[in-house]
């Protein structure tokens, strides 16, 4: 096999395995979808209230900015207590859960992921009084952040 004949069939069979390694079995929108259940205690998410910002076509999964705000006075008696995010095609469902209190300031959580695949990333927001609020946007992602 002439040299970059190989190395095209490298870089295919490193992707296969690569994308079988990094996304299991378990990874899966149920997964999430489950995930999401237990942080809600079983509570259904309304939409609205949380703004999540992250690119919609990513080039590199390695480093994916993303910001999650939630618009609350952030007084004792109204404010978030607590912000996850999701996603879909991850090992782990659950990315980063936060907690928040009046002495907070602001509801705004930044952080940057790796993303293994397209797929769908949602925020969750807990607020005091007891209601759960999601976004929810589908990412793709051109190249996955373990084939580098």
């Amino acid at each position: 096999m002439n040299t970059p004949a190989r190395r095209l069939w490298l870089v295919r069979v490193g992707g296969l395995a690569c994308s079988l390694a990094v996304t299991p079995a378990g990874a899966t929108r149920d997964g999430m979808l489950a995930q999401i259940a237990r942080f809600t205690g079983g509570a259904s998410p309304r939409s609205g209230k949380v703004e999540m910002t992250l690119p919609e076509i990513v080039e590199n999964g390695n480093s994916v900015p993303v910001t999650v705000t939630v618009p609350s006075p952030m007084t004792e008696r109204e404010h978030v207590r607590r912000i996850a995010v999701f996603t879909e095609k991850n090992p782990h469902p659950g990315v980063i859960e936060v907690f928040l209190g009046p002495t907070a300031g602001r509801a705004q959580v930044s952080f940057r992921m790796r993303m293994a695949d397209s797929q769908q990333v949602s925020a969750v927001a807990e607020l005091s009084d007891g209601s759960f609020w999601i976004a929810t946007l589908d990412v793709v992602v051109a190249l996955a952040a373990c084939l580098e």
